[in-house]
This record gives C-alpha cells, structure tokens and sequence, in this order.
C-alpha cells in the first residue's frame, strides 16, 4: 500500500547566535520531461512529471565561525542533490546484493561532498576549516534510507514510541562506547560538542553511516540539529508528534520549547508523518493537506528499466 507523506521543516537563530548556520531541505524525487519542440496544440503542457519515487530529508549543521559554517551546510546539500539529481540510480533492486550497492553510491556521495567542501575551504582562506554535519533521510516507501555523518539526528516513532537511529559522532560518545564516560553524562560532557567525524572541518575523510529502517503505517521521521535535543528530551519530541496530528505545529511547538530553555544553538527540525491512505477519513486528509507539504499517493505503473 502506498503511504501519505505530511512533512514540515523549521530553522530558528535561537537566541544566543548572531546568524543561522543551519540548513534544511525537503524535496520529492520523481521522473519529467520537458517538450522542446512538438506539433501538439500550445496548450499542451509542455513538461510532464512522472510519479514521486522518494522523499528525501535533509538536515545540515555548520560549523568554522560566521561565513564558513553557513557556506559549508549549504554547499554540503547543494552538493547532495546535484549528485542525485545527476548520477544516482534512485531505485535499488530488490535483491540484496543490489541494494548493498545502493547504500554504498550513498556513502560516497558524502565522500565526494566532504572532498568538494575540503577544497573550496582550502582553497579560500575565510573559509578555512569548515565544515558541517548531514543527515539525510532517503524514503522509497516502505524503506527509509538514513544516511549520516556528526550529531544531527534522526529519529523514530512508532506506537508512542521513540527510538534514535544515529548515532552522534561525537567524542564524548566516543568515551561511552569504550567505558570512560557514563552515557547520563555525555551530554554535559565538554567533549559533546566535539566531533571526531563531519563533512570538512579539515577530516582526512568522513565515515557515513546508512541505516536501513522498514517503516509502517503512521510512523513519523524527526530530523533535528542539536540544537533542539539539548533542550527538547526525546520523549518530549514524542509527545509532540504523537499529540499533535499535524507537522508543521509539532516543529514550531518543538522550537518555541527550546528558545524557551534558552536556545543556546541554532535550532533546527524536519517532521514527516507516513500514513497509508485507508487509516485516515477525508476531512483529516483535508485538513492536513492545507497546513503541510502534502503528497497524495499515485498509482505507479511498473517500471521494467533495468537499473
């Protein structure tokens, strides 16, 4: 069964910082062409889309001073999308050897975005030492592909439940794994803040992580920089998505709690709910569509291309 997708971002200064280095995206991949000569009638439409075949969710935070990590977040997904866009095969094949391919292409599309975002910080010196964190969702519904590299975070939650699928590539989380920290101290911990791997910032290499996560009806996806979760605790975030039905309230109730704990950082987060078509009434349909990025499901003809 195809899935509803209801989905909203939101990036907010906070309230210590003088600009906003994160950034957000959320985008639909899908199939077009575009007319440029026919003999059919002007009114004819002259591009034509196909149907969505994924979703995708971005969140980057940058890092390296006041120009640099604002350059470095958004040339981080600019560089994402021109990949998508351009090369990868969006469809992994059924059979698992293929699909390991598929999550591979993704990994290095963070490689190939860190050595791009390496050279221009070289290259000129105001933005030397940049660098970003990225955390990207890639649904092709019913699986989400989660792709990741610092302490941007993406999460799960299901029946009431939240479960974090990264991991935060942080030094102190680093200490938890190997005994030397306790996990209800890592986040005070001087070193939270301090990451060991990161698109830039002068890493020989980023390490991206996918996690493959088979999503079910009425899930929903959170995407956030850490400046929400040092605020905002994780059954909290729950209780915002759970409560309330509609996205684009969830990230701005979510926001307005952390500014309200004092918005130390740049604060930033991306909801999307998953709802197949026969668990909802029209009028909640209705009233959904009108206040989220709303994608009505399609009726997809087999694509027999082999990718």
């Amino acid at each position: 069964m195809l899935a509803n997708v209801f989905c909203a971002g939101q990036t907010d200064i906070g309230r210590r910082r003088e600009n906003n280095q994160d950034q957000f995206l959320i985008a639909e991949l899908h199939k077009s062409m575009l007319a440029q000569a026919s003999s059919l009638k002007p009114a004819s439409a002259p591009r034509l889309f196909g149907p969505t075949y994924a979703r995708l969710f971005i969140v980057a935070d940058g890092m390296g001073g006041h120009q640099a990590g604002n350059r470095a977040s958004a040339l981080a997904i600019e560089l994402l999308i021109n990949q998508l866009v351009d090369s990868l095969q969006w469809l992994p094949a059924s059979d698992a050897d293929r699909d390991t391919k598929f999550m591979d292409q993704l990994k290095l599309m963070f490689t190939l975005a860190h050595r791009a975002i390496e050279r221009e910080s070289i290259a000129q010196v105001e933005h030397r030492g940049m660098g970003t964190t990225l955390t990207m969702a890639y649904v092709l519904w019913p699986t989400a592909y989660v792709v990741h590299a610092g302490d941007s975070r993406c999460y799960l939650v299901r029946d009431r439940e939240i479960r974090q699928v990264t991991t935060d590539h942080t030094v102190s989380n680093q200490l938890v794994r190997q005994g030397g920290l306790k996990q209800e101290d890592a986040q005070s911990s001087p070193w939270s803040n301090v990451l060991f791997n990161a698109l830039g910032a002068g890493g020989r290499e980023v390490e991206a992580e996918v996690y493959k996560v088979a999503l079910q009806n009425e899930d929903v996806l959170i995407l956030c920089s850490d400046g929400l979760y040092r605020h905002v605790a994780d059954h909290e975030m729950r209780d915002f998505v759970s409560q309330e039905l509609e996205p684009s309230a969830s990230c701005q109730a979510m926001i307005d709690l952390t500014n309200q704990r004092g918005g130390i950082d740049n604060v930033t987060v991306i909801v999307a709910r998953f709802v197949c078509s026969d668990s909802l009434s029209e009028s909640t349909l209705s009233d959904l569509a009108r206040t989220s990025i709303y994608e009505k499901p399609k009726i997809v003809l087999q694509d027999t291309t082999d990718y």
